[in-house]
């Protein structure tokens, strides 16, 4: 299966976890990182779970009713067989679905994240190698470096202000990867009187 790498906006999104683990836990403290609203259900949550802002906690058996509202669903039990049930009832109402440690029962999975500044990886091997996607991330997150990152600011910072200098979508582009290169060519930063005569020049 080929699996489209969206970054969607889960901040005050509905989502339920079901499962109680440390798996879970690691699962709710991501998804609290990006805004989530979560509800967990488990007849049992190991001791990080209290302490976590926002996240509804039920301290029982899973019921199918649970899933009424959900914008997605992460199946993280240790019963394979209430697992599976939770994907099956997901999939029929059209729910994105995570089944932990199961990529046939998927509609989509967790990427290794890396995250700095305004940058955000998501790195994934489709469920096959999730050591090799730990591997890229570390790669990914080492060329993150703070030049790396005032680059990319300075860019993002000058992004409206190449759109109104240049009328058509070519000469934007090339303004954008001439600033791109300058920015990374080696050299120290450019402050903002040479990057407005870089533009000017173009």
């Amino acid at each position: 299966m080929a699996f489209f790498p969206f970054f969607i906006d889960i901040s005050g999104r509905n989502i339920l976890i079901v499962g109680g683990g440390k798996v879970a836990l690691r699962k709710a403290e991501k998804l609290l990182h990006f805004g989530a609203d979560i509800t967990a259900v488990s007849p049992a949550f190991c001791g990080g779970f209290p302490s976590l802002g926002n996240v509804s906690l039920y301290c029982r058996e899973f019921r199918d009713s649970d899933i009424d509202g959900a914008f997605a669903v992460i199946a993280a039990t240790d019963d394979r067989t209430l697992n599976a049930h939770i994907y099956r009832i997901c999939t029929e109402r059209n729910i994105l679905v995570n089944t932990v440690d199961d990529p046939e029962n998927c509609g989509f999975y967790f990427p290794a994240l890396v995250q700095s500044g305004n940058v955000t990886c998501g790195i994934s091997t489709g469920g096959a190698s999730p050591i090799f996607a730990r591997y890229i991330k570390e790669k990914a997150a080492g060329a993150l470096d703070g030049k790396t990152l005032a680059a990319g600011e300075i860019l993002a910072r000058y992004r409206p202000v190449i759109k109104r200098r240049f009328d058509t979508e070519e000469q934007r582009k090339s303004a954008a990867e001439r600033l791109l290169e300058r920015c990374t060519d080696g050299r120290e930063l450019p402050a903002d009187e040479e990057i407005d005569e870089l533009l000017e020049s173009l």
